[in-house]
């Protein structure tokens, strides 16, 4: 199982997510970003800022 934790981007955001891969971690946190961080426009550099900050979820405890 993958693991992304918005406050690992955006500090203090409690938000987090999981999923079985990447593709859908990422999807999930680009939704959540304009819901709930008003960002309208979501360049490759955020894109891979997000991969960046996926992690097993094993690795992280």
């Amino acid at each position: 199982m993958r693991l992304f934790e918005c406050g690992s981007l955006v500090p203090g955001c409690p938000w987090h997510t999981r999923a079985d891969n990447d593709a859908e971690i990422v999807r999930r946190v680009v939704e959540h970003m304009r819901d709930a961080h008003g960002e309208t426009v979501i360049r490759e550099n955020m894109i891979d800022n997000i991969k960046a900050r996926i992690v097993d979820e094993t690795q992280a405890a």
